[in-house]
């Protein structure tokens, strides 16, 4: 039954792509500011109280309820978390930005490529050339593609099997973001007191990078992502972007980092291919890896469904 409500949440989002506002970590930021507010003063304790103070009833509500509807009839529970994995989704609307700067840069349309990139990844794109934009909206869309498509089915599939319900791991991942993504006021007091609910989002990111990572070695060229992920990603700034992003690079034969922005940031990949050529080979490498997890899922239930 999970396994089906994410086939039809996934076959929605393609007929009707999110709007930001309904994102469910964008729709819970007043919720978190509640608990950061009246429950963080700015030490590390209180950040780590707030983050499990605000969490741990919604992950609690949301496998009661779905056991609660299950009781009831399996299709209102199906129905509940096929909604939820809706909301925490979100990447079909930045897939269509990232084939618009594809399209652009086929183009030659740099001045278009520079206002899509500018949406896809929120900072100014001016001066860029196409070899930076095709290297900037691959990294960023990889990011999205992470956190708004990957690590959502991992969580939602885990809870799942747990029989806890897909609602509450998809629930689980996107209470950390928002509370990650979260900004006090005041702003002396931001780092320390947010600093928990950082490590928790990278603890919660820790299986889903790993799978995803191996997802590209699977579908994509085997060798060079392992070599990329063993070799190059603990160079970069955040280790666990350099994972994805090096074994994204490997795996489909492009080339990321470089300089950029006045940071020299380490190179990745092995591949020669860039521009539009190298946004078309991330966006099969995104669709194969979307299909070889639904595939795996989908044998994993029937296994289970003839023991």
């Amino acid at each position: 039954m999970s396994l089906s409500a994410l086939i039809a949440a996934l076959l929605l989002e393609q007929l009707k792509a999110l709007e930001e506002r309904k994102y469910l970590p964008v729709w819970m930021s007043g919720y978190v500011g509640y608990f950061q507010h009246h429950f963080n003063s700015g030490a590390y304790h209180h950040g780590r109280t707030a983050w499990w103070l605000s969490v741990l009833p919604v992950v609690v509500a949301a496998a009661l309820l779905f056991w609660g509807l299950h009781s009831l009839h399996p299709v209102l529970a199906w129905v509940y978390d096929g909604l939820i994995i809706y909301h925490s989704m979100g990447f079909r609307r930045y897939s269509q930005i990232f084939t618009g700067i594809q399209l652009a840069l086929r183009s030659a349309d740099i001045a278009r490529a520079r206002s899509l990139l500018s949406l896809l990844r929120g900072g100014k794109s001016d001066d860029l050339g196409s070899e930076e934009i095709a290297r900037l909206a691959i990294e960023s869309m990889l990011m999205v593609a992470f956190s708004r498509l990957f690590a959502v089915i991992v969580w939602f599939t885990v809870t799942g099997f747990l029989g806890l319900g897909g609602a509450a791991g998809a629930l689980l991942y996107c209470m950390g973001i928002s509370l990650a993504m979260h900004r006090a006021e005041d702003q002396g007091a931001e780092i320390e007191s947010l600093s928990y609910a950082q490590k928790m989002r990278v603890r919660l990111d820790w299986l889903p990078i790993r799978l995803t990572a191996a997802t590209f070695a699977i579908v994509g060229n085997f060798e060079d992502t392992v070599y990329c992920w063993r070799s190059q990603a603990s160079g970069w700034p955040d280790p666990g972007a350099g994972i994805l992003l090096a074994s994204a690079a490997g795996a489909s034969g492009v080339r990321l980092g470089f300089a950029q922005d006045g940071h020299d940031r380490p190179e990745l990949g092995v591949g020669s291919k860039s521009g539009a050529e190298a946004l078309y080979c991330i966006d099969r490498l995104l669709w194969r890896s979307s299909m070889f997890i639904l595939v795996t899922l989908f044998m994993l239930t029937l296994a289970g469904l003839l023991r």
